[in-house]
């Protein structure tokens, strides 16, 4: 596929505009990609986040993201899409993400119900004037 690539938002911005001549589907090892027809140019769809050439593992969810970006007629070049190298991906970075992200949650409801119950504490208090006061009267008493 070609190095040059068009991101979702102006794949959006050029499906509303019209401009968009075609979608080619193609496939290749691991997955989908698309080809996109504007103009003169043609682009390959890119990734959010690598910005590199986005491949869909399922043609469903190619699918269904094209039709959501307004694109409903397209070709399908599967000559070179292999089902050999679908595996799924390993994310440990992201199982560890996921436990410190649980830590997080568990501490947040810990400290919440902590303040709550301080909140909700009805033993008598001190105003803050009489604290202070006692606190003056300590520290001149030493």
């Amino acid at each position: 596929m070609s190095t040059e690539t068009i991101d979702h938002s102006t794949l959006a911005k050029l499906t509303e505009a019209g401009v968009v001549r075609s979608a080619h589907v193609v496939g290749q090892a691991g997955g989908w990609g698309v080809m996109v027809k504007y103009g003169m140019a043609e682009r390959a769809l890119a990734a959010q986040r690598s910005q590199q050439v986005r491949v869909f593992k399922k043609l469903e969810t190619l699918v269904e993201y094209l039709k959501g970006v307004g694109i409903a007629r397209f070709d399908v070049d599967s000559v070179n899409f292999s089902t050999d190298s679908l595996t799924s991906a390993k994310r440990p970075d992201r199982a560890e993400a996921m436990k410190e992200a649980h830590k997080a949650a568990a501490y947040t409801k810990w400290l919440k119900a902590e303040i709550q119950e301080a909140i909700d504490d009805t033993s008598p208090t001190v105003p803050h004037n009489e604290a202070m006061r006692q606190i003056r009267a300590g520290i001149k008493g030493k």
